[in-house]
């Protein structure tokens, strides 16, 4: 069976898969989504770490909801992806801070650390001709070659390198008071994701030129 990639403000949305598409999609993005509703129904703050009560209880919701995720990938797709795993232990990690010392600075940074750590597993391998992104999305993409996975790990080392980089300015810009938690989190859904997405639809010719399974006009009828 296939498995996602990791959901919450770290998020990282990979070309959906043939099976279990919407079912991926709820596991990446709903605890994601789940974060941000709680916050923009519980905040009453403004300004930069302002609502600190709503950010405190959209984490409890992210950390719950990042949990039942896992349940739920391991119940209908019978494993928890790698990549998953990685983010979940972060997310209830900074979580337990944020909540600890009511600052919700960590879920700012918890990104970057997240983004860094995948960029440099995936330029890392590359550089050692090991197709990381392979082990993490556990052949997710049928039919795809060597190089090609090569080549996919690159690209997306280099794409969670840049959003790490992003991420960080913004952290210096909201400690500076030139951006609000609730601008922040605003791009982290929603901006990112589209990105996400976005940037996925041009590796589309990268894994068809190098051996991605396309299925044939009788399949797509049947």
């Amino acid at each position: 069976m296939n498995d996602q990639l990791p959901t919450g403000p770290e998020a990282v949305p990979a070309p959906p898969p043939a099976k279990h598409g919407w079912l991926n999609f709820a596991i990446d993005f709903g605890p994601l989504l789940v974060f941000f509703l709680t916050y923009k129904f519980t905040s009453g703050g403004s300004g930069a770490f302002a609502a600190t009560t709503g950010a405190i209880k959209a984490t409890v919701a992210f950390m719950v909801a990042i949990v039942a995720a896992m349940a739920v990938s391991k119940w209908k797709l019978g494993r928890i992806s790698p990549m998953l795993w990685m983010s979940s232990i972060l997310v209830l990690g900074f979580g337990a801070l944020t909540i600890w010392f009511h600052d919700e600075r960590f879920i700012v940074m918890k990104p970057t650390i997240i983004y860094a750590a995948f960029a440099a597993l995936l330029l890392g391998g590359w550089l050692m001709k090991k197709p990381m992104l392979k082990y993490l999305l556990q052949s997710a993409l049928e039919g795809v070659t060597e190089k090609g996975w090569l080549l996919l790990s690159r690209n997306w080392g280099f794409f969670f390198a840049a959003l790490g980089v992003a991420n960080h300015v913004m952290y210096e810009m909201i400690q500076a008071k030139q951006m609000s938690f609730d601008t922040w989190l605003t791009i982290k859904v929603w901006g990112v994701t589209a990105l996400s997405f976005l940037f996925t639809l041009t590796q589309v010719p990268v894994m068809l030129k190098n051996g991605l399974a396309v299925p044939d006009e009788a399949d797509g009828k049947a």
